[in-house]
């Protein structure tokens, strides 16, 4: 089992770039593997975490439905956004400046073969870092996700999170504002969630903006560990 993870900051990137990035990864780890069972090898397959920010855009998840995008084709154009359908589980969610995102591409083979764990461990990842700032962040019951506040009026997700997975393989993964335009979350609503609000990390810590690179180790670093990986540059 392979449990070295190449990391890549792919600094701030076109949404429709990236995703055909990971899913250059995400067929070349499937055909390795049906490879392997095909022919009875075991070449090792690669994981992949990639970090990025992207430019304003919203994504529908497969299960999504499209009246949750409450503005026209017309109103995106002017607000210089983009919207794209996906094959990700969830519904709509916005990435834009200031919000940093993760995309593992892993093979679970190589960690463990448990969906519901993998979503655990990437909000517990999130729940970890927010912890670092003194924000206590949670899980809310049947919402994946991170929030604070859960289970009061004042409930807030700060950390969307959207997956895919086929034979073991992942892509897609979390989105953690940290600086982020909470503007745009306007214009939508949030993974289909209608009364609960959406904050930022340099809302709740009082500040004009948190180092996104500071907030993206310390995540790594939670990753990691929680993964028993190693890090390749």
């Amino acid at each position: 089992m392979n449990k070295k993870i190449k990391v890549q900051n792919l600094g701030f990137k076109d949404y429709k770039e990236v995703w055909d990035y990971q899913e250059q990864l995400f067929k070349e780890t499937l055909e390795l593997k049906i490879k392997n069972r095909r022919e009875n090898t075991k070449i090792e397959t690669k994981n992949h975490l990639l970090f990025v920010e992207h430019p304003h855009v919203y994504t529908l998840g497969k299960s999504g439905d499209a009246k949750n995008l409450l503005i026209s084709e017309e109103e995106l154009k002017q607000k210089n956004a983009s919207f794209y359908k996906i094959n990700r589980g969830g519904d709509i969610t916005y990435h834009g400046p200031g919000q940093l995102v993760a995309y593992p591409i892993l093979d679970l083979d190589n960690f463990f073969t448990d969906i519901h764990k993998y979503l655990r461990f990437l909000e517990e990842a999130v729940i970890l870092t927010l912890n670092e700032y003194g924000l206590k962040a949670e899980r809310s019951e049947g919402e994946t996700g991170v929030w604070l506040d859960v289970g009061t009026p004042f409930a807030r997700k700060i950390c969307a999170m959207g997956v895919r997975a086929s034979r073991w393989v992942t892509m897609h993964g979390l989105a953690l504002n940290v600086n982020a335009d909470l503007g745009y979350f306007v214009n939508i609503i949030p993974c289909g969630i209608q009364d609960k609000a959406v904050t930022s990390l340099n809302v709740e810590l009082g500040k004009k903006e948190i180092p996104l690179a500071e907030v993206q180790e310390k995540l790594l670093k939670h990753f990691l560990a929680l993964f028993g990986a190693e890090p390749m540059n």
